[in-house]
């Protein structure tokens, strides 16, 4: 009998939840335009508004700045601009300082020109260097324009947590603002942007179990905004043109919901991950967990190094044994290669294998795993013989 297959691939995309696919498919059955005024937007509008709260209320934002977005990169690229607004009045960014080891979609500097895009170095244990932070920050050129600064609350691959409020603290000093990718972290972590948590956040529906191709931008204040990457019908109140992606929202709402009700989980997580570490580093002894000497990392990730072994071998062996798991980040074209992040981490070795999993995954999912491991170790261990 076939065993059925080990999903261990939630950082790049999670299941879609039974809540979220219900209140789409409700969705689809509901008419009108939610910028109609008759009755049937009316209903349509409420139903997005309602979604906004619920999507808001899992990052500590006001629903009224919160605007929708197709995903996490289009997110990014609405706000990392020199372009904004503060009133009436326009405002530039001079520059852009983003982590050495952030997702794709920030690092590529989105509207900036690469000229105007410093990095901010992280140590080994993948941890911005708030020093080096501070340095740059005090050497900015305040009268060419002011500093945007970008970093992850967690990171995809090695789901190490950024200080996000100690940075946050020395942007503001700095006369700067800061933009948070939270599409790891929320869900996982509490977060509360009113309480200091960056300026604005990045979110996308899928990481949390809401459908694809739906996110969005929560800010702290109504005051400053970027100009819009998407201009059309004045929707998202100017900020995003485009009618809404409806049955996306509700879905991302009803997501937001469930994973809000999720947080005080994550303790009993993060004991999973750490007795699954053991378990790696018992099977493989020499097996580097990337990230193990930060402060803090998400509860549900795991990154780690066989050494000896190519990355995408154990990849595909893993596949074959019914595991799914990644090599790092999915946006890269499903390419296996060296990893960016561990590359600013100091790490010139092998590459590595991500496991992430989420409350639903049981226990059963995890043992098939090391059991698959064991596997791998002991052909290597007899390769490494002969």
């Amino acid at each position: 009998m076939m065993r059925p297959r080990v999903y261990l691939d939630h950082n790049a995309s999670m299941p879609l939840r039974a809540a979220a696919k219900a209140a789409m498919i409700e969705a689809l059955d509901v008419i009108g335009n939610p910028s109609s005024v008759h009755a049937e937007g009316r209903r349509v509008r409420q139903l997005i508004d309602g979604a906004r709260r619920d999507v808001a209320a899992l990052v500590g934002a006001d629903p009224a700045r919160l605007v929708f977005t197709s995903g996490a990169t289009e997110g990014a690229m609405t706000l990392l601009t020199p372009h904004w607004t503060m009133g009436r009045a326009s405002l530039l960014f001079s520059r852009l300082y983003v982590g050495a080891s952030e997702h794709p979609c920030v690092a590529n500097g989105g509207r900036f020109a690469a000229e105007q895009v410093s990095v901010i170095p992280v140590g080994t244990d993948g941890v911005i260097d708030l020093a080096a932070l501070q340095v740059l920050l005090q050497a900015h050129d305040h009268a060419a324009g002011l500093p945007l600064v970008a970093v992850q609350a967690a990171n995809n691959e090695t789901g190490v947590v950024q200080p996000v409020e100690e940075i946050t603290a020395i942007v503001r000093a700095a006369k700067g603002t800061l933009i948070v990718d939270a599409v790891q972290a929320a869900g996982r972590l509490p977060i509360d942007l009113d309480a200091g948590f960056g300026d604005y956040l990045i979110l996308s529906a899928h990481k949390i179990g809401g459908p694809k191709g739906v996110g969005a931008i929560a800010s702290s204040s109504d005051v400053l905004m970027p100009a819009p990457l998407i201009r059309g019908g004045g929707q998202e109140r100017g900020h995003r043109g485009g009618t809404e992606n409806f049955s996306g929202i509700v879905g991302f709402g009803a997501a937001a919901r469930e994973a809000l009700g999720e947080i005080p989980q994550m303790p009993e997580l993060e004991e999973q991950r750490q007795a699954l570490e053991a378990e790696i580093v018992q099977l493989v002894p020499d097996a580097v967990i990337h990230g193990m000497t930060a402060a803090k990392r998400l509860p549900n990730t795991i990154f780690f190094t066989i050494p000896g072994m190519k990355t995408e071998t154990a990849q595909i062996a893993f596949d074959l044994a019914g595991i799914a798991l990644s090599a790092g980040s999915a946006c890269s074209s499903g390419k296996v290669g060296a990893s960016a992040v561990l590359s600013a981490m100091g790490w010139d070795g092998e590459g590595a294998l991500r496991v992430s999993f989420a409350p639903a995954t049981s226990a059963q999912d995890l043992a098939q795993f090391t059991n698959a491991l064991g596997t791998l170790a002991a052909r290597r261990t007899g390769r490494n013989a002969a």
